[in-house]
């Protein structure tokens, strides 16, 4: 597996599998698939565009497919900027179980904790994607809430834990 952070070149790539991600794990995402299958590949290079605090982190197969996603974006606000968030966590099917998800967060966290002043990762999980909360735990993460009907596909509610990650914090300069 090669892990690295996407670059508008792979905006197609990205799309595929972030559409797929929306058709076979709606109740996963805010977003649907109707929302985006209509992004152009300018939206979506504008989108995956890597910045200092934010950026998506993929995992390519053997045959250099996208396999695996994960999105790190920062608080920008000045009040909440030693907070940073993890978004749109998908890993394809076939390559489940592997240890993919582990690898894509743990270069996630790696780069996270290189960006000044970042104390905490927040992130949130449907209450019943008990792999994805034992992923999570196995890193760190720390259930702090349960948001009730979260999010509400189909007629059906479903409530998203919240997480948190808490970083090494310089203890001299508080």
């Amino acid at each position: 597996m090669n892990i690295r952070i996407l670059k508008e070149s792979d905006a197609h790539l990205y799309q595929e599998v972030r559409l797929n991600a929306l058709k076979i794990n709606p109740e996963a995402f805010g977003s649907t698939y109707e929302r985006e299958v209509g992004f152009s590949l300018e939206t979506v290079k504008e989108r995956i565009k890597p910045i200092r605090d934010k950026y998506i982190v993929g995992a390519f197969d053997n045959r250099k497919s996208l396999v695996g996603i994960v999105t790190f974006i920062r608080e920008n606000n000045l009040k909440t900027r030693h907070k940073g968030n993890v978004f749109g966590m998908y890993i394809a099917p076939g390559n489940r179980g592997q240890g993919l998800g582990k690898s894509l967060m743990n270069e996630l966290i790696s780069r996270a904790k290189n960006s000044d002043g970042l104390e905490q990762i927040n992130l949130t999980v449907v209450s019943d994607n008990d792999s994805a909360k034992k992923l999570y735990k196995s890193l760190g993460f720390e259930v702090y809430g349960t948001e009730r009907n979260a999010l509400k596909y189909n007629g059906h509610y479903f409530d998203e834990d919240l997480m948190v990650l808490t970083l090494a914090v310089d203890q001299c300069c508080l």
